[in-house]
């Protein structure tokens, strides 16, 4: 039965003559006629109409997007059967093509085009006189990189796992192995996760301490002390060994016993230097807290060797504590920032308000530190200083409750008050530059002690410029 092809990228109204419309043909064992002829058939998977022959329910199962739409429905094992099919027809199709050519070249005295063998493949639905258009295969590709992504997403969603864990790089070895290991991947049980693959990590992790602690010896190591607190109110100590091979982690201990005192705390850190290695070590690094410097002091008494330092971003944060608590204007601005924003947050209808004024945007944005991120407030409260004064002189304010409350009639006056703003800019121009060391000491993406020293410099010369290097402001 003589018949044609249509090639990617043709558009016709008319139907493509039918390939072989045989009730025998493969293609019928996945659809029905609807009228009893073969140009309309129903698909089995989505019960969708395919007019134009068997072959044009062909790419339909295979999803090839080409003059009809793709099954949703059809098994993953049809779909590369159809799609197999489909692309040798055009692939027939293709050598006819140049066959033709190269007879007509040969007439003409022209040398024809060789064939590397990959040729056709890779051109399998190339338009003549046309850029090269997209392969079964890669539309094929296409559409199952779709779903995996969606399924990937899904699992994202429904854990809970923040978005930034697809930037890690396991994340991305794991799906490269599991594309490797091709169909019918298997994975792994709970049981085998929280027994096998446990032990397994566990081990790869001791040999590669071990890797660790010969560059220790070699090149000298710091030890790195960082302390927080859980919700249990307890004051967790995590500990931390860096070195030219890199940053790993040692150790964590509750000290809600031991961080009140200087000795207990310098027998705690005796112990760790003790544990990684009198010889190896060169500082270790603490919070800069009165405690943790006797401590340190009584360190370095007892092990001539090392250094206690103190930790530069605690360093930044105890001067914005400074300003913040010791000078009155910051003191008195930061006070009414955080109670305006928490009244305005502690109501469902305000935030909506808000929301509606600032076009989305937040009065709130976290920092590495609290008395930074009370800073970061007052910055926020600036930028949006407009959308504040138009939400409370706005007819929504006016006609709502809270207007006629104590509170709000407290806070209208704080948002219409000329000084506060004043006060606003006076305390970002002088806590700004240092957030800005802050976030370079507390980064991770590049070692910041060659940096600091400058870094701190040109704070100290922005806050003079900041206000015109007069001393008294």
């Amino acid at each position: 039965m003589s018949s044609s092809i249509p090639v990617a990228g043709a558009s016709s109204s008319a139907p493509p003559r039918v390939q072989n419309n045989s009730r025998n043909d493969i293609g019928w064992k996945h659809g029905v006629s609807v009228d009893g002829g073969s140009r309309k058939i129903k698909c089995n998977y989505c019960g969708k109409i395919v007019i134009g022959g068997v072959y044009r329910l062909k790419h339909h199962l295979a999803c090839t997007q080409l003059n009809v739409e793709g099954c949703k429905s059809v098994p993953d094992e049809i779909k590369v059967q159809m799609w197999e099919i489909v692309k040798t027809l055009q692939a027939n199709l293709l050598k006819k093509i140049e066959a033709d050519d190269t007879d007509g070249e040969n007439v003409r005295g022209k040398r024809p085009v060789e064939d590397d063998g990959n040729a056709t493949t890779a051109n399998i639905f190339k338009k003549r006189g046309f850029s090269s258009q997209a392969t079964i295969n890669s539309i094929f590709k296409k559409n199952l990189r779709e779903d995996a992504c969606l399924e990937i997403a899904s699992f994202f969603y429904n854990n809970a796992i923040a978005f930034n864990v697809a930037k890690s790089e396991e994340f991305c070895r794991m799906l490269e192995k599991v594309a490797r290991h091709g169909l019918g991947f298997k994975p792994p049980s709970y049981h085998e996760i929280r027994t096998k693959y446990l032990k397994q990590k566990m081990e790869e992790t001791t040999n590669a301490m071990e890797e660790h602690k010969i560059m220790w010896k070699k090149t000298g190591c710091t030890i790195m002390s960082d302390g927080w607190t859980d919700k249990r109110r307890r004051t967790i100590l995590n500990f931390l060994v860096n070195s030219p091979k890199g940053t790993v982690f040692l150790k964590s201990i509750d000290a809600s016993h031991i961080t009140k005192t200087a000795d207990k705390i310098f027998s705690m850190l005796d112990q760790i230097v003790e544990e990684v290695g009198e010889e190896s070590v060169v500082q270790v690094v603490t919070d800069n807290a009165a405690n943790y410097k006797a401590a340190g002091a009584m360190l370095m008494e007892k092990r001539k060797k090392l250094y206690w330092t103190p930790c530069a971003a605690h360093c930044i944060d105890l001067m914005l504590e400074d300003f913040e608590k010791k000078t009155t204007i910051h003191r008195e601005t930061i006070s009414k920032g955080k109670k305006l924003t928490q009244y305005i947050y502690s109501k469902a209808s305000l935030i909506s308000l808000l929301q509606h004024f600032t076009k989305g945007k937040d009065l709130v944005r976290p920092a590495v530190t609290r008395f930074a991120t009370s800073y970061l407030t007052l910055g926020c409260l600036n930028e949006n200083k407009g959308a504040l004064v138009r939400m409370f002189t706005s007819n929504e304010w006016i006609c709502s409750k809270f207007a006629k409350t104590e509170d709000g009639k407290k806070f209208e006056e704080v948002v219409m008050d000329k000084d506060f703003w004043k006060d606003v800019v006076t305390c970002c121009k002088g806590a700004f530059p240092l957030i800005k060391v802050l976030r370079l000491v507390d980064s991770d993406e590049q070692p910041a002690m060659g940096l600091i020293y400058e870094a701190m410099d040109q704070a100290k010369e922005k806050i003079q410029s900041n206000f015109n290097g007069v001393q008294r402001r």
